[in-house]
């Protein structure tokens, strides 16, 4: 059985499914893919301004309660608060590609090494120089680099992995994140995202009946 999990890295519902994730990697028989949907990127990009602020942290209180995920007050003083801050998952999801591209199989970790450096330690992910640094601090110091001075290949393939997400999610008629798509041979279907917050015996439920 095949998972597409479609995530924006800047999406606070998606760092709140993290420990979901890490679950369902571990289950038999089931792979998990990747799939950055650029929802905050490009024409999703936005200013932080005082209002914007004030609904994100409204918001990731809700998701705080829900799953016990951090949202720390240096987030919210250093990012939410940041002087002329952006709220652009662009540089955040190239990250990710780079790291996916130099070592199979670790993308997920570096999203999760992102997060945490976000909600947690309140570095502003929206910047290709925290991006960089975080990588570098997880260990991915090759990827780093390239992420430092990306170059057109690099940018090719973030390009081409978005929309190939954004087809799935127009295909399938999904209109958010976090979203599962679960693949069983010929099969195609849907999980809810909010199977992701309901207890994972509910959610092992779901992807089997998939």
């Amino acid at each position: 059985m095949h998972l597409t999990y479609l995530y924006d890295p800047l999406c606070g519902w998606c760092y709140g499914a993290a420990p979901a994730l890490d679950k369902m990697a571990k289950l038999d028989n089931l792979t998990v893919e990747l799939a950055p949907t650029g929802l905050f990127a490009g024409e999703g990009a936005r200013p932080v301004d005082e209002r914007f602020a004030a609904y994100a942290w409204h918001n990731d209180q809700r998701i705080n309660r829900l799953t016990g995920q951090v949202f720390s007050q240096l987030y919210r003083d250093q990012v939410l608060a940041g002087a002329a801050s952006m709220f652009d998952s662009a540089p955040a999801t190239l990250g990710i590609i780079a790291v996916g591209l130099r070592q199979r199989g670790k993308e997920r970790e570096a999203l999760k090494a992102l997060q945490i450096a976000r909600y947690v330690d309140g570095r502003n992910t929206s910047e290709i120089a925290v991006v960089a640094d975080v990588l570098d601090q997880a260990g991915f110091a090759d990827s780093a680099a390239r992420v430092r001075a990306p170059d057109e290949a690099l940018l090719e393939i973030y390009r081409n992995r978005i929309g190939k997400s954004r087809q799935l999610m127009a295909a399938f008629r999904m209109d958010g994140v976090p979203a599962l798509l679960v693949s069983d041979g010929d099969k195609r279907r849907v999980v809810r995202g909010d199977a992701l917050f309901g207890g994972f015996d509910r959610l092992a439920a779901e992807l089997q009946a998939a």
